[in-house]
């Protein structure tokens, strides 16, 4: 069985990928979601996975240069779009000037020192300069599907979150939401590398990087390298 530590932001389309590839090859797939920064870690102690697909381009290139990845195995396989959103129609407004007015109680996001979108998050209140003025307001989850948690659950009226979860089978949620423009944070351009020099994980990362793979990301609302 492949084990491949993935981005929780990309869980959905990668599981229709490793579905999609488990059928063309008869190979079985598991895929353990989680935060870059938490997978970085578990890959430096030890962990079994043979593939990471992470949601920035540090932590891959870290692990090459520190001799945990194969050489010359980086990919990137998606380009990430940062959504301010919120459940409640009309809370966010198209050019995210809520975040100045401050008529919210809670705002989510991913912690970004293991995150990055929650990274791509703290840049943009940075570039806005509310990053300490909304500090007693911010919900930090471990990874962005947390984040995401917060603000679907109502435990946070509004978050920074992927723009891949607001599409629920291809169908956009409702809400109201800004589409964060990427002069604002870093881009997040996220990268995979291998972590064993195995014949099915070469090819899962060839079919990642391929035509079908790509249509499901594009269909997720991802950017293509």
């Amino acid at each position: 069985m492949l084990q491949v530590a993935v981005a929780s932001n990309a869980i959905v389309p990668v599981r229709q990928i490793a579905r999609t590839f488990e059928a063309r090859t008869g190979a079985q797939v598991n895929l353990s979601p989680g935060s870059t920064g938490r997978h970085y870690a578990q890959i430096l102690n030890g962990a079994p996975f043979q593939v990471f697909l992470a949601a920035d381009a540090e932590r891959p290139r870290l692990l090459e240069a520190e001799g945990y990845a194969l050489p010359g195995t980086r990919v990137s396989w998606a380009i990430g779009q940062l959504v301010l959103f919120s459940p409640q129609p009309g809370l966010v407004d198209t050019l995210g000037q809520v975040l100045g007015t401050g008529d919210f109680r809670h705002i989510a996001l991913a912690n970004p020192t293991l995150a990055p979108y929650g990274l791509a998050a703290r840049e943009t209140l940075e570039a806005l300069g509310l990053w300490h003025t909304l500090q007693d307001r911010i919900v930090l989850g471990e990874n962005v599907a947390q984040a995401w948690q917060f603000v679907a659950s109502g435990s946070a009226e509004l978050g920074f979150v992927a723009a891949s979860q607001l599409l629920a089978d291809g169908v956009s949620l409702s809400g109201s939401r800004w589409a964060v423009p990427d002069s604002l944070h870093s881009p997040v351009i996220q990268q995979a590398v291998l972590l064993k020099d195995d014949p099915l994980a070469r090819q899962f990362l060839e079919f990642l990087v391929g035509d079908e793979a790509r249509a499901i990301l594009r269909a997720a609302g991802y950017g293509l390298p």
